[in-house]
């Protein structure tokens, strides 16, 4: 059954129109009134679950519907997986996010790294950030997740560590993992016993710089290998995010 993102407030029994988005992909696949698709809020902190819904009317550029009954289905993965990631060239950046969020990872930060082709300021990082967002959007349509992880605002490693006001180590607050190739890292599979909250940290084409590297080390990221292997930039996190997310 087709399945569409609806942000706006769900409840069993109402009459709504589509956001523009999901109406087109409605109009696309044409459907027709009496038709079923299920809706879903995404919200990370609402009550979750799976709405039935029915359309009742097409129009030139609007799809109303009528939503039916809540199913509170989960699809989340084991533990919440936060993807710190080196905002990799082109279309690459495109396919980490949907397939992270796949994956199932729970937020995603795209990080300014000293070594990222792709550089973004103003109305360009606004544009882009938008981009991804509907890209993990059309994600969880598609794997049928219920929750749409948020894709936050670019940022350097500096800047995000001065605003984690939650120090490593203290309660609750999640364990930070760094990607890296230098002597003394241990396996992804060790580092990462237990199933709280976890910050994955994986840098752009190249890598993180030394620089970077150290800075990560300062605020309680422990490196983390994933083998001998030497995998690409688009590659590495996602390779992460299957070890860490799929039971």
């Amino acid at each position: 059954m087709p399945r569409f993102h609806c942000p706006t407030e769900l409840a069993p029994g109402a009459e709504i129109d589509l956001p523009p988005g999901a109406a087109r992909h409605v109009q696309v696949l044409r459907l027709q009134p009496g038709d079923a698709i299920t809706l879903f809020h995404g919200s990370q902190d609402g009550p979750g679950g799976e709405f039935d819904a029915t359309v009742l009317r097409m129009g030139r550029s609007d799809v109303r519907v009528q939503v039916g009954a809540h199913h509170a289905v989960e699809r989340e993965a084991p533990r919440a997986v936060h993807l710190l990631a080196g905002i990799t060239a082109n279309e690459r950046m495109d396919w980490l996010v949907e397939k992270a969020a796949e994956l199932g990872v729970a937020s995603i930060t795209p990080l300014v790294a000293e070594r990222s082709v792709l550089k973004l300021k103003g109305e360009r990082a606004d544009k882009k950030l938008a981009h991804w967002q509907a890209v993990a959007v059309a994600a969880c349509e598609q794997c049928g997740r219920n929750r749409v992880p948020v894709v936050h605002g670019a940022v350097d490693l500096a800047a995000w560590v001065c605003a984690q006001a939650q120090p490593p180590g203290s309660p609750g607050a999640a364990q930070r993992l760094l990607l890296s190739l230098r002597a003394g890292t241990v396996p992804l599979h060790t580092a990462a016993a237990g199933d709280g909250p976890l910050v994955f940290l994986s840098g752009p084409e190249g890598g993180l710089s030394a620089a970077e590297e150290d800075l990560a080390l300062q605020h309680g990221f422990a490196p983390v290998t994933l083998g001998a292997r030497v995998l690409r930039a688009e590659t590495a996190p996602l390779a992460a995010l299957a070890a860490l997310t799929v039971a």
